[in-house]
């Protein structure tokens, strides 16, 4: 039993504890582009999470975002299939690589590129970010390696990733 304000003894815990989202239950109905497909698993319209978004994303070969960062929120990528491929710092001139089984961690104000470092693979991830406000602050700095036509846009990259 909690002592938290909100949680009393009288809590519903059948139908406010525990929630199970299937995998073949996430909501496909957020904003993506040709290039991305994103699906939320846990936020506040389905779960009611006050403090955190995770979803997965298929991220099609060779597709890149633009330089941005998410402001105050913390992500962190788990890659399933593929190959990711980031790029961080003030010019990006910082690069690592993950593959299956790789978590990535992106801290706050971190300038950064995303990129699927594969011509020819899907690059599938888990990613989970410490808010489910939709934060992404395009930069005007030369992107490492240059998007192309595709942008991605969802809620943490509402104007496109360019």
């Amino acid at each position: 039993m909690s002592d938290e304000p909100g949680h009393s003894h009288a809590t519903d815990w059948k139908h406010d504890g525990v929630r199970v989202v299937p995998g073949d239950q996430l909501d496909g109905n957020v904003p993506s582009t040709p290039g991305m497909d994103r699906k939320a698993a846990i936020n506040f319209a389905r779960v009611g999470a006050q403090k955190l978004w995770a979803g997965t994303v298929h991220i099609h070969p060779d597709a890149k975002t633009g330089a941005h960062h998410h402001g105050p929120l913390e992500s962190v990528i788990y890659v399933i299939k593929g190959r990711a491929r980031m790029r961080w710092g003030n010019q990006l001139e910082f690069v690592a690589e993950a593959g299956p089984g790789d978590f990535i961690y992106v801290p706050p104000w971190v300038p950064h590129q995303e990129i699927n470092a594969s011509p020819d693979e899907m690059l599938e991830c888990v990613l989970c970010r410490s808010d489910g406000q939709a934060v992404a602050v395009n930069l005007d700095i030369e992107p490492a390696e240059r998007p192309q036509t595709v942008l991605w846009v969802d809620p943490t990259h509402p104007h496109g990733g360019v």
